[in-house]
């Protein structure tokens, strides 16, 4: 059997369960995330205000605070959601497996648990991405977040290298290129007139298939 690492801050790899302070906070900040997405897509993110979104989810404007830097970070709590499964996916790959192979296969795995959520779920979050293309302050607060994971991802590519990613390009430029061709994928999914959930597995395979197979490509050219 392939050797796995360990999850950080743990001896056997596995992640500790909440305790009830842990699970109230996150119940919490998923209430608070989710009425700033109804709130926002109902009425647009101009007319939506912090103490709305507060209101909705029944917390004070002070807990909302606590939480969340603004109306668009709440909304985008999903974005950070995402990249933290995608990133324990990616650290739980086997230890041998190619860093891209192992980043495809994260994504793989995480586009299966967002299958299962449905299609309302789907549809909501389809339709807050085309909003991000909209809307500056949504788009930096996206992007802001993107950044976060994907630094994430260089670490967790560097430790299966070996490697300082300060010193060694080689983490950055896979996650650099395999989370890009993630984000044009669900750009190009979004953006898409039809509502089909279904697509999107589609859109990010061949996406990934002409990454890898341009790689290829510029290899065979540089040596042949």
């Amino acid at each position: 059997m392939t050797a796995m690492k360990p999850h950080p801050g743990t001896a056997d790899g596995v992640a500790p369960p909440e305790d009830r302070r842990q699970r109230k906070a996150r119940q919490t900040r998923e209430a608070m995330a989710a009425a700033a997405v109804t709130l926002i897509l109902e009425r647009g993110l101009a007319a939506v205000t912090v103490e709305e979104i507060a209101d909705r989810a029944d917390v004070t404007r002070r807990t909302f605070s606590r939480h969340f830097s603004g109306k668009e970070d709440a909304a985008l709590d999903f974005t950070r959601a995402d990249g933290a499964r995608i990133n324990a996916a990616l650290r739980a790959r086997p230890i041998d497996e190619p860093p891209l192979l192992a980043y495809r296969e994260a994504v793989g795995e995480w586009l299966a648990a967002r299958q299962a959520l449905g299609e309302a779920a789907y549809a909501r979050w389809r339709s807050l991405l085309r909003l991000v293309d909209t809307e500056p302050t949504l788009f930096a607060a996206y992007e802001r977040i993107r950044v976060d994971a994907q630094d994430e991802s260089v670490a967790i590519i560097a430790d299966r290298l070996g490697t300082d990613p300060a010193r060694d390009p080689r983490p950055a430029v896979v996650i650099g290129a395999a989370a890009g061709v993630l984000t044009a994928a669900l750009r190009t999914w979004a953006r898409e007139e039809r509502d089909d959930a279904e697509a999107l597995p589609g859109h990010v395979n061949r996406a990934y298939d002409v990454l890898i197979e341009e790689a290829r490509r510029t290899d065979q050219r540089r040596t042949g």
